[in-house]
């Protein structure tokens, strides 16, 4: 009899244990954060109107996608302290002079720790006057004709935001033309200038529109695409960016 207590005993206290592990566990697994990012939205020359349905958009994607959005139009966001709590920065249709001296140093230093950087559209419009940046970027605008639709060529389908993509993507938007591109990038998707109208500043055969690459010890992915606030609302390119984005802290 005293052997069937003491089992007994035994037995009730390896539930107990089983239950307190299986509750520590599911505190620890809630209390893992979520990647964080930083969209900022700061613009010193053109304002699209993409920002404000842009901005929501990318939101709704990290709530569904397990990833934590901060927005800002505050350039004084860019301080060492606050710019480690994110995995990416996102230049989000970001146009003319967005940062000074002090937090263009700031942001070379997060980039070069490891850092990540996303440009959206007119993140190639930013910061003429910073080299540094444009090499991240990975070019610089010139001229875009009037909107209309056009053909992409995805020449790469095996990168995490293009794979869900067609071969040759007809949609329309603004099409940028490129004053200079950086060398050594790899580009995913390239436009068909047979296809639209591409106005001055043509490009011809090579005339890329998103990319990504290492730079200064961080990575970078920049996609053309986002002028219309219809982009905001098109499952391919949300799905694109999401994996442009999802590609830097997985």
């Amino acid at each position: 009899m005293k052997i069937t207590t003491r089992n007994h005993s035994l037995a009730k206290a390896l539930t107990m244990l089983s239950l307190i592990l299986i509750m520590f566990s599911a505190t620890s697994a809630s209390a893992k954060k979520n990647p964080r990012i930083l969209v900022f939205c700061k613009t010193a020359g053109f304002h699209h109107d993409a920002i404000a349905v842009g901005t929501t958009a990318i939101i709704k994607l990290g709530a569904e996608n397990n990833f934590d959005v901060d927005t800002t139009t505050n350039s004084e966001k860019f301080t060492a302290d606050n710019l480690k709590n994110y995995k990416a920065v996102v230049f989000f249709n970001t146009t003319g002079d967005v940062l000074n001296d002090t937090q263009q140093a700031v942001f070379e230093k997060y980039i070069q720790g490891g850092g990540n950087f996303v440009g959206v559209h007119a993140a190639t419009d930013t910061e003429y006057d910073w080299p540094w940046y444009g090499k991240l970027v990975g070019a610089y605008f010139v001229s875009h004709p009037s909107q209309q639709e056009a053909s992409l060529n995805v020449t790469n389908r095996n990168h995490i935001s293009t794979k869900h993509l067609p071969e040759v993507w007809k949609r329309k938007d603004e099409w940028y033309n490129f004053k200079w591109v950086a060398d050594g990038l790899n580009v995913l998707i390239s436009i068909d200038e047979k296809s639209y109208d591409a106005g001055k500043g043509k490009m011809g055969d090579k005339h890329p529109m998103a990319w990504y690459h290492e730079y200064d010890g961080g990575r970078a992915f920049y996609t053309e695409l986002g002028h219309t606030d219809e982009s905001y609302a098109d499952p391919l390119y949300l799905k694109h960016l999401l994996g442009g984005s999802n590609m830097l802290w997985v």
